[in-house]
């Protein structure tokens, strides 16, 4: 598709020998440990959620790459205070749509399949499926890179759908229409990005 960038790989892709899907299942079950411990607590406390996620699964996203491909021409044009802050509110905006599903994750509800890089592979996928509060089962799989800081994913693709596509087609038209501090400040202010993209709201 015309919207995934390929991502350059650093010197440090050669020497790495953890796959991309042990990232994923140790940070798995790192947050599950957390999550074990008191669950009720996570369920009374969504901020403390928010700190287990920043914990164990932020530092394995490389939020800025996908910030960048959200943004596309307007990460050019963006200033180094906006593109922080969009990467903020990109990020928690992701959270908060899941923060009640991450609560009542299980070792039960997540299966990662073993992933091997093929050489020349620059952004190999990690298929996991998560069963839905009725056990239904759901695929959802990560694109992942190599970073000076080891594999990163850069998207997440829920039943088919990418986010990064997503946010990309909802905040687009809006930007154009408001400026990207509009569209900044109607994530900060909790609103869905399938609003911001369905209406031009107030701006900022």
């Amino acid at each position: 598709a015309a919207w995934l960038i390929q991502a350059p790989v650093p010197a440090a892709a050669q020497g790495a020998t953890e796959q991309p899907s042990q990232v994923v299942q140790e940070a798995a079950d790192g947050l599950l440990k957390a999550l074990d411990a008191n669950r009720q607590q996570y369920r009374n406390d969504p901020a403390k959620v928010q700190a287990l996620v920043d914990q164990y699964i932020l530092p394995h996203i490389d939020t800025q790459f996908a910030a960048e491909l959200v943004l596309g021409r307007y990460w050019r044009t963006a200033t180094p205070q906006q593109r922080q802050r969009f990467i903020n509110a990109f990020y928690h905006s992701m959270l908060n749509n899941y923060g009640a599903a991450i609560v009542e994750f299980t070792s039960n509800t997540l299966k990662v399949f073993p992933t091997h890089v093929s050489a020349g592979d620059q952004n190999p996928v990690v298929r996991t499926q998560m069963a839905r509060g009725n056990g239904a089962p759901v695929s959802v799989n990560y694109y992942m890179h190599m970073t000076p800081q080891g594999w990163k994913a850069w998207d997440v693709i829920i039943d088919g759908v990418s986010y990064v596509k997503s946010y990309r087609e909802d905040f687009g038209s809006q930007i154009a229409q408001q400026g990207i501090d509009a569209v900044i400040n109607r994530l900060e202010k909790g609103e869905k990005p399938a609003q911001i993209g369905k209406t031009t709201g107030r701006g900022s």
